[in-house]
């Protein structure tokens, strides 16, 4: 089922209610809803033993009966747009009927209980077990609330999101700045130990590292001033929230964080709406004694004259245009833009708020996987605003084109240490390569050297006439010292590879290849709306590699739901033919995804966006299915990871259909192009850069 449709449906239900709800919170509840396994059982009973007690327990219904109600809407709702399962028909016998009708009349032999291997448990043993569940599922929770309670508080601590015009905060104004010997920890777990970087006025740095080194949460102590170093009057802003869904337009969302210019026109039109009184009283000849007690006409007007003075000083008229320009760049049309908050997705939301802060123009500007929710055309007008950003941004992406266009420098976050390299993310690789050759060259050098000697002092150790020798050699072996041995991040690539689909797709009995094939003749709109895609028309086949491209909201992922059978076409048909454990099992698959240890044994809410991701093409995986559909796969994977995913799909005997702009994603692993506009998807004649000329030229 589709999730952007169970968030819709759980928002309509809930109202107002969900907006004071934690996002994890939120998801949660969608997720759940969302499982194509779950039961709503009668009038919503599955949807209240689900989640009645925690959609009590966060304030979205008032008590036991209207929660009652909200999980019958919410089954009404789900039922409606056709996303809850049927359950199998009952039918009454018009006659009884005898089971052993037809079989021998000799009995039957019985089944020999299986053997059990070690005792049986007594009940105050069931007890124990049963205490221990208990105490063990008190603890998660306890462990759940209190990860929300530190995620509120770092939100609490992060600094007021508005425009700085120059304001004295104290102190000089530094530019650069040095961040020597900091370390940053996170449940007891370092993630950076002795760090050191310096960052310089206008350098555009990419921060890249293996998921789940910290790479957001060294952004998160930067943007709270939490390491030293940080002068005090430097602004800092992370853009990792979305804004908060109110009645309040795009623009104005956008406008409002330019506090005092908003402040200075709220007075403004204060003191207009006086001086017109003021004229009134005065040609009605009242006295002309002060206005309302305290203001006479003359300091009205020098108060006016103040504020047009730091008016046209912050450039106050320009604001809202260079606003509407950066929303109109991430794909807001002018209509979008009046548009309040809350009727847009978290993803457009997000967008706001990368407009806000590239509006505000920080001193230091944080940005993480920018690119997660824009379409290809907003990514082109983001990289050209980036490239010409006057201050210093750090940015994290697992897009290798992005960074080797807005990027200066790159940071790698690598055995809880922060090593700087001039140039692009290319030329990093080619760097990093060249200094682990020649390390490695030196390493091996370094332990020739120091075998020799030592097998000369072992040899030599009790003559007593080659003494001087072996102590020369002991002072020497001394003063080499060691060079340290090449550590790279654990090689997961090829196994991950491997294991999107290792073999050929057989069938079961004589081991030929299954032909799989899906025809889509199908036109679809949601009920109540019209008509998203008309006369929908093709096909897909194990040969099938084909990325499909478009602007965000034209329904791509639509088109995904529909092949997956999650949706059902308003008309037509979408046919399909042939079909789409033990723990240890399980945790070596999801070993072979980087999944290893004790994280495969974590709450999904502790792993980092990149480590929920390689989950769930774990799960996908599993089953080996013969057709892929992936929705923007690349989302919140580091670069090494996107790598063995372009390998595993290379290698993958079946068919694919994914939803992407990434095009190092696209370009290496399918080979046809689907533009995805006015309620039709055709093939693109072309390549993705040309694909990306046309966008640019338009």
């Amino acid at each position: 089922m589709s999730v952007e449709v169970a968030s819709r449906v759980v928002h309509e239900v809930l109202g107002d209610g969900i907006d004071d709800v934690d996002e994890p919170i939120v998801d949660y509840i969608v997720n759940v809803l969302g499982d194509e396994d779950f039961d709503f059982g009668v009038d919503g009973d599955g949807v209240f033993d689900a989640l009645g007690e925690l959609l009590l327990d966060v304030g979205c219904v008032s008590d036991s009966s209207h929660c009652r109600i909200v999980c019958g809407k919410l089954c009404d709702k789900f039922g409606k747009h056709g996303l809850v399962k049927p359950k199998p028909s009952v039918r009454s016998l018009a006659a009884p009927v005898r089971m052993f009708d037809g079989m021998d009349e000799d009995e039957a032999p019985k089944k020999k209980p299986d053997d059990i291997d070690g005792p049986l448990l007594t009940e105050r043993d069931k007890m124990k077990i049963e205490r221990k569940k208990r105490k063990d599922e008190r603890q998660r929770e306890a462990q759940y609330l209190q990860h929300v309670a530190e995620m509120e508080a770092v939100r609490a601590g992060m600094p007021k999101v508005c425009v700085n015009h120059g304001q004295d905060v104290g102190g000089p104004n530094i530019k650069d700045f040095h961040l020597d010997n900091f370390n940053i920890s996170v449940g007891g777990r370092d993630l950076i130990v002795d760090g050191a970087v310096t960052l310089s006025f206008g350098r555009h740095y990419g921060l890249i590292g293996r998921n789940g080194t910290g790479k957001t949460t060294f952004l998160r102590h930067l943007a709270l001033h939490a390491i030293d170093g940080i002068p005090k009057n430097c602004q800092i802003l992370h853009v990792e929230q979305e804004v908060a869904g109110d009645n309040t337009t795009a623009l104005q969302c956008v406008l409002n964080s330019d506090i005092e210019r908003t402040h200075l026109l709220e007075e403004e039109t204060r003191l207009l709406e006086q001086q017109r009184n003021f004229e009134l009283e005065e040609a009605d000849g009242k006295s002309n004694a002060q206005l309302n007690g305290n203001l006479d006409k003359d300091a009205i007007t020098e108060r006016l004259q103040q504020i047009y003075k730091r008016l046209e000083l912050i450039d106050a008229d320009s604001a809202e245009a260079r606003a509407a320009s950066i929303l109109a760049g991430l794909s807001f049309s002018p209509e979008m833009q009046r548009k309040a908050t809350k009727t847009f997705s978290g993803g457009w939301r997000m967008r706001i708020a990368l407009a806000r802060a590239l509006f505000i123009e920080p001193d230091l500007l944080l940005l993480d996987e920018p690119t997660n929710h824009l379409d290809l055309h907003a990514v082109l007008w983001l990289e050209s605003y980036l490239v010409k950003w006057p201050k210093t941004f750090i940015v994290v992406s697992h897009a290798r084109e992005f960074l080797n266009l807005v990027v200066t420098d790159i940071i790698h976050l690598q055995g809880q240490k922060l090593t700087s390299y001039k140039g692009d993310y290319d030329t990093f690789e080619r760097t990093r390569e060249e200094q682990l050759k020649n390390q490695q060259k030196a390493f091996e050098s370094n332990e020739r050297s120091r075998a020799h000697m030592q097998n000369f002092i072992d040899k030599f150790r009790y003559n007593a006439k080659r003494a001087s020798l072996v102590q020369s050699r002991i002072k020497a072996l001394d003063r080499m010292g060691f060079v340290d041995a090449v550590v790279n991040d654990p090689e997961y690539a090829p196994a991950f590879a491997y294991n999107l689909f290792p073999r050929p797709l057989l069938s079961w009995l004589d081991f030929e290849p299954v032909q799989v094939q899906l025809k889509v003749d199908a036109s679809f709109g949601y009920p109540g709306g019209p008509l998203l895609f008309k006369n929908l028309n093709f096909g897909i086949d194990l040969d099938s590699r084909i990325a499909m491209v478009g602007p965000n909201g034209i329904g791509k992922s639509t088109i995904l739901n529909l092949i997956a059978g999650e949706l059902q076409p308003s008309s037509g048909t979408v046919f399909r033919s042939a079909k789409g454990v033990p723990e240890q099992k399980l945790r070596g698959h999801l070993g072979s995804f980087g999944i290893t240890g004790n994280l495969a044994l974590q709450p999904m809410y502790t792993l980092s966006g990149g480590q929920k991701s390689r989950v769930a093409f774990a799960k996908i995986t599993f089953k080996k299915p013969h057709l892929l559909l992936l929705d923007e796969p690349s989302n919140h994977l580091d670069l090494d990871a996107v790598e063995a995913l372009i390998q595993g799909l290379v290698m993958f005997q079946g068919g694919i259909l994914m939803v992407s702009h990434d095009e190092h994603l696209i370009s290496n692993s399918v080979d046809e192009l689907w533009v995805v506009s006015q309620g039709t998807a055709t093939p693109f004649h072309g390549t993705f850069q040309d694909y990306k000329k046309i966008l640019r030229s338009s």
